[in-house]
């Protein structure tokens, strides 16, 4: 089974505590001289070198002064900086609102070229619909305790789904059938995302498929994911968005894309899936 998504951002502060206490073993000092010369606690050297307290800023300056390394202070900030992007709580990214949220997005999905966007709980965001959006974004407000700009940050998806019909972009976006059945909203919501989705399969960009409640599983369901050339992946967890960027974590989320769309169907038979849930709705 694939480690925990949160693992890339584990490994990237374990590499920034090796490379400090390279820099201490290359200055010839201990652990405890440092956290003496900084004025630290005993343990706050050790804390850092074993990657369980991450370095402040200003930390890592003091680190590379003390031990005469200070053309090394930039680097090791901006590598200290990426590694705690990578994990960042939806509380903190929402706590002004979902509006500039969604935006923060737009550079992202303009330089993208090829989107592979897997999801087994909700339509992907790039296919709602008005409405969808503003059921699902108002539980999240609700949810989330955050502040209440669910009509400007509706406008600001639907300006970023655009993207799918301009520009030299691929998608290709696998969802579980029971993102078609449970309901966002209520029936005349969930008939016009169920609609929009049969229109969205005309776009020549757009390849989507579902994965069948009847599939023989060779993937199991998993968390919703999206990723962005072959350069990083984006998982949505409960509690925060989880950015990977290892190479090797990476190819595993492309890995199980593969199989999940080896599971799903397409054209007429996704319709046919789509269609019956539109049914379903009475």
């Amino acid at each position: 089974m694939a480690r925990s998504p949160s693992s890339s951002v584990q490994a990237a502060r374990e590499a920034l505590a090796a490379r400090l206490r390279e820099i201490r073993l290359d200055a010839g000092l201990t652990a405890r001289e440092i956290a003496l010369r900084a004025g630290w606690h005993p343990s706050k050297s050790s804390r850092i070198e074993n990657a369980v307290t991450p370095p402040s800023d200003a930390d890592i300056r003091a680190w590379c002064n003390i031990c005469g390394a200070d053309e090394q202070a930039a680097d090791l900030i901006a590598a200290s900086r990426s590694a705690e992007s990578m994990y960042v709580e939806w509380k903190r990214l929402q706590r002004t609102g979902l509006r500039r949220l969604q935006e923060s997005y737009v550079p992202l999905f303009k330089r993208t070229r090829t989107f592979r966007i897997y999801c087994s709980n909700v339509v992907p965001g790039l296919l709602q619909t008005p409405a969808y959006a503003t059921a699902l974004l108002s539980e999240i407000t609700a949810f989330r305790e955050a502040p209440n700009d669910v009509a400007e940050a509706v406008a600001a998806r639907m300006d970023r789904s655009r993207v799918l019909r301009e520009g030299d972009h691929r998608f290709a976006i696998l969802v579980e059938e029971a993102v078609l059945r449970y309901r966002m909203g209520n029936a005349e919501v969930m008939a016009g995302q169920l609609g929009h989705l049969l229109s969205i399969m005309s776009l020549p960009a757009v390849s989507l498929g579902v994965v069948p409640f009847s599939a023989e599983r060779g993937m199991w369901p998993l968390e919703t994911f999206s990723i962005y050339d072959a350069e990083q992946a984006q998982v949505e967890l409960l509690t925060a968005a989880v950015t990977v960027t290892a190479p090797s974590e990476v190819a595993q989320y492309a890995k199980a894309f593969s199989r999940a769309a080896d599971l799903a169907v397409y054209g007429t038979h996704a319709r046919a899936l789509i269609a019956d849930a539109i049914a379903a709705l009475g």
